[in-house]
């Protein structure tokens, strides 16, 4: 029987410099898929790269031990993002068969995010999902935890009132600016990073009167690309 692994870092683990070393690009993600099942010999990936997460999770051929399999994604991701191997063992968690299925739908339902109840993590699972099935990652195994995974995601969302009252880190940092500025009429703000969370915050602070809005990031192209939806000033 083939096993599924998984290999990740979150808030929960790690800094975000850590984390920020770790993320894919979207460009980046077929691309990577396709180099683990060729390169690694790996069945199946689907890899989710988040603002607060980045993880990988695999289904490798039931010959290799649990550790063997956890060893060769740690240094995948060692060779790929040039990372040391001990600064891995040290901000990341492995997960094992049922322990990957348990983590997954924690992830899905929000009980693992920074704001537990938001929504925004079903729709980011859900676009890993797609990409890994669109570069031929996703197979008959991750194709049936995924989608049990997003069945539960949702019987969660409806049948209980974990998603009463919550909201998304970039509406929690918008209200509380207004508390400490009163307003934010006329104001000028400045947004470091130029990811989605960015997007997200400036659209709410756009929406209450933020007049001006700077966007400073590393690469200056993708700060552009994100001051130009909201008239704002790129920055690197």
């Amino acid at each position: 029987m083939n096993q599924i692994v998984s290999i990740g870092t979150s808030h929960h683990v790690a800094p975000i410099e850590f984390r920020e070393k770790l993320a894919f690009s979207e460009a980046q993600l077929a691309e990577s898929i396709q180099h683990l099942r060729e390169s690694y010999q790996i069945h199946e990936a689907v890899i989710l790269s988040t603002c607060n997460r980045v993880e990988v999770y695999a289904v490798v051929n039931s010959v290799r031990t649990a550790d063997a399999a956890a060893k060769m994604l740690v240094e995948f991701l060692s060779h790929y993002h040039y990372i040391g191997v001990e600064p891995l063992k040290k901000w990341t968690y492995l997960h094992h068969n049922l322990e990957t299925i348990q983590h997954l739908f924690r992830v899905t339902a929000s009980l693992d995010s920074m704001v537990v109840g938001e929504s925004q993590i079903l729709g980011q699972v859900k676009a890993a999902f797609d990409t890994s099935r669109e570069a031929g990652g996703a197979g008959t195994i991750l194709n049936r935890l995924f989608t049990k995974a997003f069945s539960v995601g949702k019987r969660i969302r409806s049948e209980t009132t974990i998603a009463a009252g919550a909201v998304s880190i970039s509406y929690a940092a918008v209200e509380l600016a207004k508390k400490i500025f009163n307003t934010l009429e006329g104001k000028t703000v400045a947004i470091i990073g130029a990811g989605e969370m960015s997007e997200l915050t400036a659209k709410h602070l756009v929406a209450n009167g933020v007049s001006n809005v700077i966007v400073a990031n590393r690469t200056y192209e993708r700060a552009v690309k994100v001051a130009e939806k909201f008239n704002g000033t790129p920055i690197a």
